[in-house]
């Protein structure tokens, strides 16, 4: 077991960006299940409390669960805020705040926006044998041809230490999700308040990356992405599939999507899904790769781990997630505050600067990513200028009765057009962990079947 001295050591080392992105040595990586948890995090709270020791038990099962319903209720539902941040106190908690929630209160702190802090819990936990593959990935686990693939991994955390900015990215991009169907609305809200239907479709997800715990990560897929879209008129219709690589975005070997558009009636290769392009999905308030907050090959941008903070970010909504309708989580401005839950998180931050010679409307990125589950929680966006531009959230949720919490709603907020989104989050009731689809489902030869002749 190590001290928290070698601990300290072992973090601040993490914070130098590295060309040699390897591996961690044995004696590093036999911190994990130790004075870490065995997904990386620190087990131990924080000095004054705020921040609880991580929980291995896992959340609460609320004793008004149904089993197998897919209807998760709050298993905190009784907690009260322990204070509520507000545009006249949040310079206060500045140091505890991102860049873009300061953003938000500077833009909006006049007009309502608020935060409300409730306790912090740290109830996420994987499968046994996701562990187990995370501590070989420690010392086993390599990225190379200059970040863009990752070699020697087994399905779990790849990095759990991570030396480097791509090493936490990566991290959250093959992160731990199970298999998940539902129906969803998407609204983006204009600068006259008024809200507006992007979107309405159902989608299904598949991880095969956590199929075989036993067979190593190489040309896998993480995962694939299905979406049939009802709504509005004009992409009634439309399918879009999407296959995302669980090690490898070298050229010919990263993401591939395709498109079913009812006007050609035919699957075409859709190479457009990604990067910057402005998403339909969310009428071209935000890009496919802002999607998750962040998703996609990480080749365009310089990515550098700034190191670890204790920040104030949403989590554990669950009336949010799956009972309230997205109608009344719409404000003017910004989402009902009353309705949404914050706690102090401890995240890696990882800070990406766009490559010389290469395009993106971002020319800053900055994520915060959850220790304990290596979910992006939330996100900075610059423009070209170095302006604060876009701001981003993503709702997690621990699901108690699986060993798994991930993102379900994410969305954002633009700051010089006046406009947010939300997207993903569940029509209550339609959300299950059940994927009774055929394989073919996920295939282009299934779409063409599926679409509308």
């Amino acid at each position: 077991m190590i001290n928290r001295s070698s601990l300290a050591a072992i973090c601040l080392s993490s914070l130098i960006t590295t060309s040699a992105l390897a591996a961690v040595s044995p004696d590093q990586a036999s911190a994990l299940g130790k004075d870490l948890t065995p997904a990386g995090a620190e087990r131990a709270g924080n000095a004054d409390g705020s921040i609880p020791p991580w929980n291995p038990d896992g959340a609460p099962i609320p004793d008004n669960f149904v089993p197998g319903s897919d209807n998760y209720v709050d298993p905190y539902a009784d907690e009260k805020p322990l204070y509520t941040i507000d545009g006249s106190n949040w310079e206060k908690y500045a140091e505890f705040l991102t860049a873009g929630t300061q953003g938000l209160f500077k833009k909006y702190g006049a007009d309502g926006f608020k935060i409300h802090v409730y306790p912090t819990h740290r109830d996420s936990v994987q499968p046994d044998w996701y562990y187990a593959n995370t501590l070989k990935n420690a010392t086993e686990a390599t990225l190379t041809e200059g970040g863009q693939k990752i070699e020697g991994n087994l399905p779990g955390v790849p990095f759990p230490i991570p030396q480097s900015g791509l090493e936490a990215l990566w991290n959250h991009m093959i992160r731990y999700q199970e298999d998940s169907k539902l129906n969803y609305e998407v609204y983006y809200v204009a600068a006259n308040g008024k809200p507006v239907l992007a979107t309405r479709g159902s989608s299904a997800q598949v991880f095969p990356m956590f199929k075989d715990p036993d067979q190593p990560v190489g040309d896998e897929v993480w995962g694939k992405l299905r979406i049939n879209y009802d709504a509005p008129a004009r992409r009634a219709g439309e399918i879009l599939l999407v296959h995302e690589p669980a090690a490898d975005y070298t050229e010919g070997k990263g993401r591939k999507a395709w498109q079913y558009l009812v006007g050609q009636r035919r699957v075409r290769l859709a190479p457009a899904v990604s990067f910057d392009t402005p998403n339909p999905g969310v009428a071209g308030t935000s890009t496919y790769d802002d999607a998750y907050v962040y998703n996609g090959s990480p080749e365009r941008f310089d990515w550098t781990l700034v190191g670890k903070k204790e920040m104030i970010l949403p989590s554990s909504n669950y009336d949010m997630i799956f009972q309230d309708k997205v109608e009344d989580l719409l404000g003017e401005k910004f989402l009902n505050p009353e309705k949404i839950r914050w706690e102090k998180r401890r995240v890696w931050v990882v800070d990406a600067n766009l490559k010389e010679g290469n395009r993106h409307i971002y020319g800053r990125r900055t994520y915060y990513l959850d220790e304990d589950t290596w979910t992006a929680i939330a996100g900075d966006l610059y423009d070209g200028r170095g302006d604060l531009w876009r701001v981003q959230y993503a709702y997690i949720v621990n699901l108690y009765d699986r060993k798994t919490a991930f993102s379900l709603a994410y969305g954002s907020y633009d700051l010089a057009q006046d406009v947010y989104n939300l997207s993903g989050k569940p029509v209550p009731g339609t959300y299950t962990n059940t994927i009774d689809l055929p394989e073919k489902y996920f295939s282009s030869d299934g779409m063409a079947r599926g679409g509308v002749r």
